[in-house]
């Protein structure tokens, strides 16, 4: 009688660790706009600029380390984007311009594209069976999640006794730390014969000539705007336009007494309850079929989205809208990347999802740019909330058509 193949094996294990740490220190940024403008008498655009090009830089980075992994090895292509991302940390560090921060955050993005989603998500799902692969990719996913939780509480700690520049470098050690892990990421192949024949330009083209690929494209837009967003300007959104917080009262209470603070406990919310709705997606996803796991999911964003600008902002609000739309967060993740290995196989999946994933880095790059200039237009975030809505439900209908049947493999 066969063994059960396990859930948990050293490459999951591995690609986890990697994605806490590459995801807390990208997660962090946000904590050092204001020490990094005040200290410069910089416009709080200029760093936002900057981490909008970090995101333009991931999405273009990932099917590049994708291709690359895929070429030369996991391992190889995970070396390559730890020493960018510590290298594009330290420069950083150093910079004192707008425009060096700008050149640097390029660096980053290259980095996080070598130790994040694209590549790990590829070798934990080709080191997976497959009656563990979507449990797999959503562990791998919520590590993620995790690393988001921690990044933006340990930057502000240790900027409570060091500078901004010093933790920067703490961040670059702790990026280059991880590698020590590698030699246990020993990926079996687990792709069948043919995918492992099939060249990288043979499926590049059938996945380009397929509608299918395409609506995926398109469909992630809107997970990248809303997410990259939400993260840069709903904290600023909830601590303009939501009631005050009573004194006496729950929040109050434990501490939360401003709405600014409030903002950030949103973004922590978010990512807790992230956790919980990225596993969900994953055990969901090995049971009901993908692209309408997908489309609820857009759906239920839509939805919570649109009721939450039409309803009075009270902390309680925000509260339910952070706890709602944080349990849809990164679900779309496993379930994306699921959705392109189980199509197209598990040889390309690195660069076939890294294509897809510019959409999403596309998206993302929109929605921290749009923000910010139709708030300078129009004083609020009311219409740029609403364009949000507006590509959610289009991610909502795209993934309907989808054809999830395998693709032909080659003869």
């Amino acid at each position: 009688m066969q063994s059960k193949a396990p859930l948990f094996t050293p490459v999951l294990l591995v690609g986890c660790f990697i994605i806490v740490f590459s995801f807390a220190v990208r997660a962090s940024f946000g904590v050092f706009q204001i020490p990094i403008a005040d200290g410069f008498g910089w416009l709080r655009s200029e760093f936002s600029l900057a981490i909008a090009i970090q995101n333009l830089a991931w999405g273009i980075g990932q099917p590049i380390f994708g291709a690359i992994a895929e070429r030369v090895g996991d391992r190889k292509a995970i070396i390559l984007g730890a020493l960018m991302y510590a290298a594009g940390l330290v420069l950083s560090s150093f910079a004192i311009s707008p425009k060096a921060h700008h050149m640097y955050e390029i660096l980053i993005g290259f980095g996080v594209a070598g130790t994040g989603f694209g590549v790990i998500l590829a070798v934990v799902g080709r080191a997976s069976s497959d009656e563990h692969r979507s449990m797999s990719l959503a562990i791998a996913t919520a590590a993620g999640s995790a690393g988001q939780v921690i990044g933006a509480p340990l930057a502000e700690y240790l900027l409570t006794f060091m500078s901004w520049q010093n933790v920067f470098i703490v961040f670059a050690a702790m990026i280059l730390f991880t590698l020590l892990s590698l030699p246990m990421m020993k990926s079996p192949k687990a792709a069948t014969r043919q995918e492992l024949e099939e060249s990288m330009g043979e499926i590049l083209v059938k996945a380009l000539k397929d509608p299918s690929y395409t609506m995926i494209f398109l469909g992630f837009f809107s997970c990248g705007y809303q997410l990259a967003f939400v993260t840069a300007h709903f904290p600023a959104f909830v601590t303009e336009l939501c009631e005050p917080i009573m004194p006496g009262g729950a929040l109050h209470s434990k501490g939360i007494t401003t709405t600014s603070a409030l903002g950030a406990v949103a973004i922590s919310l978010i990512g807790f309850t992230n956790i919980l709705g990225t596993l969900l997606a994953g055990y969901l996803g090995k049971r009901y079929t993908k692209k309408y796991l997908l489309s609820a999911i857009y759906a239920g964003r839509t939805v919570i989205a649109a009721w939450f600008i039409m309803t009075p902002m009270t902390p309680t609000t925000v509260l339910i809208f952070s706890a709602a739309m944080g349990s849809l967060w990164l679900a779309t993740v496993p379930l994306t990347s699921g959705l392109i290995a189980h199509i197209y196989g598990l040889r390309y999946m690195g660069t076939l999802y890294g294509i897809v994933f510019f959409s999403h880095q596309l998206g993302s790059f929109a929605g921290v740019w749009l923000g910010g200039k139709m708030y300078d237009v129009y004083g609020d975030y009311t219409l740029v909330w609403w364009v949000g809505v507006g590509v959610g439900a289009f991610s909502a209908l795209i993934h309907l058509p989808v054809n999830e049947k395998r693709s032909a493999q080659p003869a």
